[in-house]
């Protein structure tokens, strides 16, 4: 089983973005409420800046939710049905590829002679 490593960056950003567009808010407008440029708010928003603890309490206080949600993985039940749908279609996609490799790779040495037997390629060019 692979584990998949968390970025927290990301998830910030990600549940950032989710709660302040479930207000119905512009970055500006958030910006402004938790005292923060927009241009901060931005690079936030995209996970290219991490902000301190007392900006992610400001933030947290505006979207009126608690700071640990803004570090939340909440999974929908949707969400998991296509990641599994995903992870089995390139393991199907994987088996389908080594196994045409693989038939390629057996049968790529192998002609059919005149007399009708089969032999390799090599086999056959000694002979003649």
């Amino acid at each position: 089983m692979t584990v998949k490593t968390v970025n927290v960056q990301q998830i910030l950003s990600q549940n950032l973005k989710e709660n302040r567009r479930r207000l119905g808010i512009t970055q500006p407008e958030l910006a402004e409420m938790a005292g923060i440029s927009t241009n901060y708010l931005a690079m936030i928003e995209i996970a290219r800046r991490f902000p301190t603890a007392n900006v992610l309490n400001r933030l947290a206080k505006a979207l009126d939710i608690n700071p640990n949600e803004l570090f939340s993985v909440a999974v929908s039940p949707e969400r998991v049905i296509e990641q599994l749908e995903q992870a089995l279609l390139l393991k199907i996609d994987h088996a389908i590829k080594e196994t045409l490799e693989n038939v390629i790779e057996e049968y790529s040495g192998i002609c059919l002679n005149p007399s009708g037997k089969n032999e390799n390629r090599k086999q056959l060019k000694k002979k003649r």
